[in-house]
């Protein structure tokens, strides 16, 4: 698990790189919360440019917290691989189950398998295609996270020289 410095760091890192190639993703002041080689945790606030004319958050704003934990799981295992392959997703399919209308927590659990994804694409040269499931949770009255939605991101890889986040 990471230390806080560390996660501090890749929050930093992250909104850098949204401020500088992806300012859409820059404008919902993302934080990563968990990163490990098994799960990402990003959390979006809600916040005036986060919420919709309801008062919860917008689902445009869900999106780039879904593609954050997907992508930067994604990113930080390429990065530990030594680089190499670059990363798109194909297909994006959302589940909207409630209103999130409090700070948004967006878990993905799927690194062994992005792992797998990453390795097969660095040494076979071809691009692979997987979904990735992301699912995002609000903390309720008892502290307990309640999914307010599910995410499916087809996640596509293939080795390449260009530098992902």
């Amino acid at each position: 698990m990471a230390t806080s410095f560390q996660l501090l760091r890749a929050t930093f890192r992250l909104r850098l790189a949204g401020f500088l190639r992806i300012p859409l993703l820059a404008s919902v002041r993302p934080s990563i919360v968990e990163l490990d080689d098994a799960r990402c945790v990003v959390r979006v606030p809600l916040r005036r440019w986060t919420r919709n004319h309801l008062g919860s958050m917008y689902f445009g704003a869900l999106a780039i917290g879904a593609d954050c934990a997907g992508g930067l799981l994604a990113a930080e295992l390429i990065r530990r691989r030594g680089g190499g392959v670059g990363l798109v997703f194909k297909a994006f399919r959302a589940d909207f189950l409630k209103r999130p209308e409090d700070d948004v927590l967006f878990i993905c659990e799927e690194g062994a398998r992005i792992a797998r994804m990453v390795e097969k694409a660095a040494t076979s040269g071809e691009r692979h295609t997987e979904p990735v499931h992301v699912r995002a949770a609000v903390r309720n009255a008892e502290g307990a996270l309640e999914t307010v939605a599910e995410f499916v991101l087809e996640l596509s890889l293939k080795k390449s020289t260009r530098a992902v986040l």
